[in-house]
């Protein structure tokens, strides 16, 4: 039986380094040829790291992908390379190139281009219109782009009915909790449907809010995982597959005839021959198949990556978190450590005359559990300071809102000015929660330059927090108890102010996620005037949202590119 050797390379590549993503690329054929491989895949956009966006508007950056692309094809000699570029035919296309012995004998544009939530490939590519196969040695395998694979009727049916026995599809798929399920059951569907196997490869890494988680895989046509790859991490995927055996059961179906009848092809086929010699193996690769993750795993490793990736890959150090002894802060800080190492974290604790004894012994203890160094900066005398100052023209008028205001203010220019000082990044501690309701101040707890917590509901927040606690118990257990405080004026709870966190959550995530009507949510069983309340409270807070800090998508809809309400906005649902 003839066994083709498959490599999947799921590669952190970063937007805009060619250089650098290329010496990946170079790094993983080599690492390929050494284990005899006869095909590497490389995910989507590979060599320009994805999405580059308005970069695809400057000729200089799309001439040198296309440069480099020539430099990886004088490294894939003895090897079939695919390596995910942007092609340049009068208009451009998100494409891949095939490679061997120092040339490019063949293209593939995407066919379809997702232009929804996060995705906005419409403004920049061409849609593709051509349906290619590779032919080795009478074996043929397809080429495809991520979403080309994500509806029933896609390429994949024209190559099985053209004698696919294998459909490679090159993927920047980024992740939301649920996703990595989703897609595998997806990819299951495929496969089974038209009788081929399927080689998934996927990015890995942070770009700005998105998170790429990996999960490379490889189908057979029965539905049945045969090879998975790790999950947040790069990873070079082997696989052995038994072409004969492939293409002997296509072969004993008659489902594939009554596809030819069924599907209407309105693209161009191509078939393409390559002259390479499936190598003959001595060796056996064992199939290896990662185990899947817990959702709060996935999520923990989700957030952990993304911060790691935004520091190292804007050239930041460290980074400086308020710690005000609450859940937030707490969670935040020990991501970060687990990202970032003890060394480049920075903790500040800033207490007001409102800020209760056991905050301060909380946030301290947090400190040192996770080995970090932590700055103690009274507030009272700088807010009293405040308050003097704005007695004349506050006469007469009842502390309110804006005294509250003022502390988180006065502790956000704190932490800006040891961030000018000393370089560090602030991270924000808010979460999505709070950012959807508007519970945050405009430069006080809002400021930062990065906010890990931003698409995290609270009530997840607290599952996090207790997932962390499992591997270690790093943050404080009366802070995964205790009830939620801002802690600006006495005796104050969130809740007192909020709905139950449970709840709020509820019909913030039907809302914003679902756009569910207020009408729909409450006869879902919840208090018409409660969500009345919230959805007012999240559609008058969009002018805060659009100031906050860029922070990283768990979710499938984040407050950033997946929601883009207007500021200016008379149109209410209640």
């Amino acid at each position: 039986m003839k066994k083709l050797r498959l490599a999947l390379a799921q590669i952190n590549s970063t937007v805009g380094d060619i250089e650098g993503n290329t010496e990946k690329i170079i790094k993983g054929i080599r690492e390929a040829k050494h284990h005899d491989v006869d095909i590497i895949a490389f995910p989507e956009l590979a060599i320009t790291g994805y999405p580059p966006e308005d970069l695809l508007l400057k000729p200089s950056f799309i001439n040198k992908n296309i440069r480099y692309l020539e430099k990886i094809a004088q490294e894939s000699r003895n090897i079939i390379s695919i390596v995910g570029f942007v092609d340049k035919v009068e208009d451009i296309y998100n494409a891949s190139a095939v490679l061997l012995n120092g040339d490019i004998v063949a293209k593939y544009h995407k066919n379809f281009l997702p232009n929804y939530g996060v995705f906005d490939e419409v403004r920049y590519f061409q849609k593709g219109n051509e349906i290619t196969i590779l032919n080795i040695q009478g074996y043929k395998i397809g080429m495809s782009i991520c979403e080309d694979i994500w509806y029933p009727e896609n390429p994949i049916n024209i190559q099985a009915i053209e004698g696919a026995e294998l459909v490679i599809n090159i993927n920047a798929s980024p992740y939301y909790a649920g996703k990595v399920k989703l897609r595998e059951d997806m990819l299951r569907v495929r496969a089974r449907d038209n009788l081929i196997s399927i080689a998934y490869v996927n990015l890995v890494g942070g770009q700005d809010e998105l998170v790429f988680d990996g999960n490379s895989l490889v189908v057979g046509p029965d539905g049945d995982i045969i090879a998975k790859g790790k999950a947040f991490e790069e990873d070079l995927l082997i696989c052995d597959l038994d072409l004969d055996a492939i293409f002997r059961k296509q072969l004993k179906d008659n489902r594939l005839r009554n596809l030819r009848a069924y599907y209407k092809r309105e693209e161009r086929f191509v078939e393409v021959f390559l002259n390479y010699k499936i190598k003959d193996k001595l060796d056996i690769i064992p199939q290896r198949v990662e185990l899947d993750l817990k959702e709060a795993e996935e999520i923990y490793k989700a957030l952990v990556l993304g911060l790691r990736d935004y520091i190292h890959k804007n050239s930041f150090e460290k980074v400086v978190i308020g710690l005000s002894g609450g859940i937030d802060s707490s969670l935040t800080a020990t991501i970060a450590v687990d990202a970032l190492g003890s060394e480049n974290v920075k903790g500040v604790l800033m207490p007001s005359q409102y800020t209760s004894k056991e905050s301060i012994e909380d946030a301290k203890q947090l400190a040192e559990n996770l080995g970090i160094e932590i700055f103690v900066l009274p507030i009272t005398d700088i807010f009293n300071s405040y308050l003097k100052e704005l007695k004349p023209v506050f006469e007469g008028l009842e502390p309110d809102v804006t005294e509250e205001n003022l502390q988180a203010r006065i502790r956000g220019n704190l932490l800006m000015a040891l961030s000018n000082k000393f370089g560090w990044i602030v991270l924000a501690t808010g979460n999505k929660s709070e950012m959807s309701v508007g519970y945050a101040t405009l430069y006080g707890d809002m400021v930062g330059g990065f906010a890990v917590l931003k698409d995290v509901y609270k009530t997840k927040v607290y599952e996090l927090a207790q997932y962390r606690n499992s591997i270690s118990p790093v943050i404080p257990e009366r802070v995964l108890h205790k009830p939620p405080s801002a802690e600006l004026k006495p005796d104050q709870k969130d809740e007192d102010e909020l709905l139950p966190y449970v709840i709020l959550d509820e019909i913030i995530y039907m809302y914003v996620e679902e756009d569910i009507s207020a009408e729909d949510i409450a006869k879902k069983g919840f208090d018409r005037e409660s969500v009345e309340r919230v959805i007012k409270m999240i559609d008058r807070n969009e002018y805060k949202r659009r100031q906050a800090p860029i922070g990283i998508r768990i979710t499938p809809r984040g407050f950033g590119k997946d929601r883009r309400m207007p500021i200016t906005n008379k149109y209410r649902e209640i």
